[in-house]
């Protein structure tokens, strides 16, 4: 039986981090309210700026525009960077690891399409958030040391720097694909990572990020009306295309960053009922292990006892 004064020391110190997660808890908690907040704020822009997009190319299937063109590559090599939005801390349960895990595996499954094809593959990571960058460098992939922003409390601003650094690149052709792969919140114990082709833009690119509902319906299909662009569609692509990649940007930030924090409190709640269930079973074993020792007590005063008659 274990000593009753180590189970104690045990007790208090499971007590300790249990007040430690749960003000941990309350914390995430706030952060994820006023994340949920701005995300509730944002997504309708953003989305509106996606159906937009789908809507143009949906109705006008010529448009010609560099940031929507692919190459076909018969022979040489895809380009590719991937965008990646992690955090910055952990203790959010399996946030961070699931990023870093859908990142590799779509990393090494075009390497291995692109193989059977003929094409060699080069790629690089622009990581957000500290803890997926140091992870893939352990794992050998590819990290772009320079890139580095933060994804708490994101703005509009740094989601427009990101944009036009995306843009440029593309534009420059350093490379052929950019991937975007952020969390997506469909409920506060459901997220999953999702990657998404920001550049070429195209309509299976734009679906990812819209509702089940909007899928495959326009602007003008809700109204049952058609679209007339001025002064043409190519014009009015032209002036969304910047604002479609800011908004896109900006919205991945804030769904990844409130995903973060709802993960974290989904995390610190787990491991303070944790706790309590420890101390639980941790006060019985003290009140088992102070039974014992009053029982022992008693029988040595009871063969003391009889000794002393016998004596």
């Amino acid at each position: 039986m274990e000593n009753p004064n180590e189970i104690k020391k045990r007790i208090k110190s499971v007590s300790d981090i249990g007040q430690m997660t749960r003000a941990m808890q309350l914390v995430s908690a706030a952060k994820m309210r006023r994340s949920r907040a701005l995300h509730d704020t944002v997504f309708p822009f953003f989305s509106l700026c996606a159906e937009s997009i789908q809507e143009i190319q949906r109705t006008n299937p010529g448009i010609d525009n560099p940031l929507s063109h692919i190459v076909e590559k018969k022979t040489g090599t895809w380009r590719i960077a991937y965008f990646v939005l992690s955090g910055d801390q952990g203790l959010a349960g399996v946030y961070n690891n699931d990023v870093v895990k859908s990142t590799e595996k779509h990393v090494n499954e075009k390497i291995i399409d692109n193989t059977r094809k003929g094409l060699s593959t080069s790629y690089k990571l622009f990581v957000f958030g500290r803890l997926a960058r140091e992870k893939f460098k352990k794992d050998g992939f590819i990290v772009d040391d320079e890139f580095s922003f933060p994804i708490a409390q994101p703005t509009f601003f740094q989601a427009k720097e990101v944009a036009s650094i995306i843009k440029e690149k593309f534009m420059s052709k350093e490379f052929d694909l950019i991937y975007l792969i952020y969390t997506k919140m469909e409920s506060a114990i459901n997220m999953k990572p999702i990657v998404m082709r920001l550049l070429p833009i195209d309509k299976k690119s734009t679906s990812a990020i819209l509702p089940e509902n909007m899928d495959d319906a326009g602007v003008a299909l809700e109204q049952g009306s058609a679209i007339e662009y001025s002064p043409n569609p190519e014009t009015v692509f032209n002036f969304l295309v910047d604002t479609y990649l800011n908004a896109i940007l900006y919205g991945a930030m804030v769904e990844a960053y409130s995903s973060e924090q709802t993960a974290r409190m989904t995390a610190m709640d787990n491991a303070s009922k944790n706790a309590d269930d420890m101390i639980k079973e941790l006060e019985l074993l003290s009140n088992r292990a102070r039974q014992t020792k009053i029982t022992n007590e008693l029988t040595e005063i009871i063969n003391g006892a009889e000794q002393a008659n016998n004596i």
